[in-house]
């Protein structure tokens, strides 16, 4: 390894932005020369790194001045913002969560920052009566505590919730009494990502926490997750471990207990691997209660595998093994294993089994009437009934569920004491979700719960799906969104249009149909906004995922290509005027697409990214997503991490992109190093003009990777969507006033 100079290259010449230090750091990985000239900029509190982040925020803070000023035009701050908070002014409503005659439902009116949740009962004449259990803001008036989940009891008498601050998702448990609204238990930490699985009587649940700090190296302290069982009111300290020891240390664990309280279901899965095992315990036996004895399901398989008791008894079994787009099969729990299994839904030869739900008469009438099932065919859901016991759907209209329109489900909600009526949610690109109830006696959905504020007018748009074919040929569709009134009656583009390309290609994650605030504004304003479907997503099962991971992770990045060309070629748009856009995973893939394309795109927008992929291991979550990208530490697969990592591809000299990236103080899954390494090296090595495309950083505090008050939501949205408005051209298009030049910053 060569050891790193102290020397201190001068930025780019003329570019205007910050000096950075460009050490000579190249480590020999088993056999690859690889640099890392910004390595220093991994340590947060390094001196060197907060001047160069602070000199970052000073050179975004000028750019922003000049759409601040602006004060006409759709991307003016104060237009976008009051359009943005109008089309989210709907607000949101989730589907019930039934508990006996209680109803727990997860709401947000327009104006609030945080969802609540709300309780719902009858009242004394008969009227239902509602009440906030649960305020993230009245918690915190700062608005940075996030409400990470929530589980009312078997009874509804108590729930149990979790909450973080700042953006770090580290959660923290408590239990409320449902009548009184005071707390009855909690603090409980070390619960991130933790199920709360409610024993029948409301005195104890299992869940999942990590061990004490004490007992694991510094390194390994997000890992080493174990299954607990405690007893409401009583020390966590004192909780009973029942699951998890001497499995992988990065496991994630789910857990469940049937509604008879009698079985308990535990499932395990090494970070993100696509693979999960599952237990069964029969908790009706002596003692084992705090020591029960699992007996598997389904171990050591290459699938992913979900298993619950239903009410009639039998468990159901929820699986990809020999079936990649899914198949539900059945056993009764004393005959958990694979050999017992019997298929009940088939693999569908195009559509993904996303979800069932059974229905029933209801209290002591626990014998299936109907099945149902909700697919995804190329991305839009369809929902399908069928007989309980031979899985066979019913004939003509009685075995199809008329959905809304073209667009997605989610959840087959039923109530716990069974019944008839089944509760999801729906929405596609122009409709605010709301709750549908469906009549399985009847078969006829109707509007249950819509969101609680005003809906906006829309814009009159088109929603087209083309295919493209990726550079193997394998078939790639995406979602066009435009208005009405760009195209001609062919549904063609007049003329290319200012565009933003948006993906993200990995984890299963599949891009649905879903109402946008962020598209419809850009739609609006004239802009194309075009959703892709690649490889690594869950669009098309578990095939289609794993055709984008690992070893041919490239796939990913040769679909976002295909469809950039296309939208080229088509006619929809120009290499001037194309914007790429994604986060997370999906910041990796425009972090790909800039470096190995930067002639195609004009604009990028790279959010909270994955960036330098030979170190992301060894940061945040880094660990538990080898299974999805490879683990450095492995000669060969080092290789396929080289192949891409965008922080490895930049070539001086070369003039990149207008690039932003978007990065959260509080980001505890993607450390905000990934940007600020690939920041400094696009910066060094661009010829574009800081002028006429820049290279920014925006960096927000008090915030992380997932959720985030409504107000902080808009402002980001704002400012993203304003950067790809002026470097494709949308901004002037749109009437706006050209900004003034951004001031140019003498290389400190």
């Amino acid at each position: 390894m060569t050891a790193p100079t102290s020397s201190t290259l001068p930025a780019h010449d003329g570019a205007g932005y910050p000096a950075a230090h460009r050490t000579d750091l190249v480590e020999d990985l088993h056999g690859y020369r690889v640099a890392d000239p910004y390595r220093w900029l991994e340590s947060v509190d390094d001196p060197r790194t907060q001047e160069w982040s602070a000199a970052q925020d000073a050179l975004y803070g000028r750019y922003r001045e000049r759409w601040d000023a602006a004060t006409d035009g759709p991307f003016a701050t104060a237009t976008l913002t009051g359009r943005l908070g109008r089309l989210l002014g709907a607000g949101f409503v989730g589907a019930p969560a039934w508990r006996g005659q209680r109803q727990f439902v997860a709401r947000r009116s327009g104006e609030q920052e945080h969802a609540v949740v709300v309780v719902i009962e009858p009242g004394p004449d008969g009227q239902d009566v509602e009440r906030v259990l649960i305020d993230p803001v009245a918690l915190d008036p700062a608005g940075t505590t996030t409400l990470d989940a929530w589980q009312p009891s078997k009874e509804g008498d108590l729930v149990a919730y979790q909450v973080s601050r700042g953006g770090t998702e580290e959660s923290v448990l408590h239990v409320l009494d449902v009548a009184t609204g005071e707390l009855v238990d909690g603090p409980v930490d070390r619960a991130r990502y933790s199920p709360v699985a409610w024993v029948p009587g409301g005195r104890s649940f299992y869940y999942v926490r990590r061990l004490a700090p004490a007992l694991v190296p510094e390194a390994e302290r997000q890992y080493h997750r174990r299954v607990w069982l405690h007893t409401v009111g009583t020390d966590a300290e004192q909780d009973v471990e029942v699951f998890g020891a001497g499995l992988e240390l990065t496991n994630y664990y789910g857990v469940s207990v049937s509604r008879d309280g009698r079985w308990l279901i535990v499932s395990a899965s090494a970070g993100t691997a696509p693979r999960t095992d599952v237990w069964i315990a029969d908790l009706s036996l002596p003692g084992a209660a705090q020591s029960p004895t699992f007996v598997e399901v389904a171990v050591g398989l290459d699938a992913e595998t979900g298993a619950w008791v239903g009410r009639d008894g039998r468990l159901y079994v929820h699986t990809n093994l020999d079936a990649p787009r899914g198949r539900l099969a059945v056993t009764t729990p004393d005959r958990p294993g694979v050999e017992h299994w019997t298929t009940l839904l088939a693999q569908d030869p195009e559509a993904v089994l996303e979800d069932v739900a059974l229905t029933d008469g209801g209290a002591a009438d626990t014998t299936p009437r109907r099945l149902l099932a909700s697919w995804r065919r190329h991305t839009v859901s369809e929902v399908s009934v069928h007989d309980p016991v031979s899985g066979t759907r019913l004939p003509g209209v009685d075995g199809t569920v008329t959905l809304p329109g073209l667009g997605s489900i989610s959840g087959l909600v039923t109530r716990p004491d069974g019944g008839t009526d089944v509760w999801f949610s729906y929405t596609d690109h122009t409709t605010v979700p709301s709750v549908h109830r469906l009549d399985t006696t009847t078969g006829t959905t109707s509007v249950w719960a819509a969101p609680p504020g005003a809906l906006a007018d829309l814009p009159d748009v088109v929603v087209q799906q083309v295919q493209v074919a990726s550079t193997d040929g394998a078939l790639v569709r995406a979602f066009v969104v435009a208005r009405r009134d760009a195209l001609d009656a062919d549904g063609r583009p007049h003329a290319p249009a200012p565009t933003v390309l948006y993906g993200y290609g990995g984890f299963q994650i599949s891009l649905d149909p879903a109402y946008s605030a962020t598209t419809l504004a850009w739609v609006e304003a004239g802009g194309v906004y075009v959703v892709a479907n690649l490889r690594g997503g869950g669009e098309e099962g578990e095939q289609w995922h794993r055709d984008g991971m690992r070893g041919v992770k490239q796939h990913v990045f040769d679909d976002f290509h295909a469809v950039a060309e296309h939208l080229v070629a088509a006619g929809w748009t120009s290499p001037d005027r194309l914007a790429c856009w994604g986060g997370s995973n999906g910041g990796l893939l425009v972090g790909a697409a800039l470096t190995q394309r930067p002639d195609l795109f004009a604009a990028v927008v790279c959010s909270a990214p994955l960036l330098d992929m030979v170190r992301y291991q060894r940061f945040g979550l880094g660990v538990t997503w080898t299974e999805e990208y490879g683990d450095a530490d492995d000669p060969q697969e080092l290789g396929w991490l080289l192949g891409y990592s965008p922080y490895h591809r930049v070539v001086d000299g070369t003039a990149y992109p207008a690039t932003l990236f978007t990065v959260f103080e509080g980001d505890t899954r993607v450390d905000p190093l990934h940007a600020r390494k690939l920041a400094a090296a696009l910066q060094a090595a661009t010829t574009a003009p800081l002028q006429e495309r820049p290279v920014l950083v925006r960096r927000e505090r008090g915030v992380g990777h997932g959720g985030r008050a409504l107000s902080r939501t808009i402002a980001l949205t704002v400012e993203q969507l304003q950067f790809v408005a002026e470097h494709t051209g949308l901004a002037t298009a749109a009437g706006a006033h050209s900004p003034a030049a951004l001031p140019a910053e003498e290389p400190r």
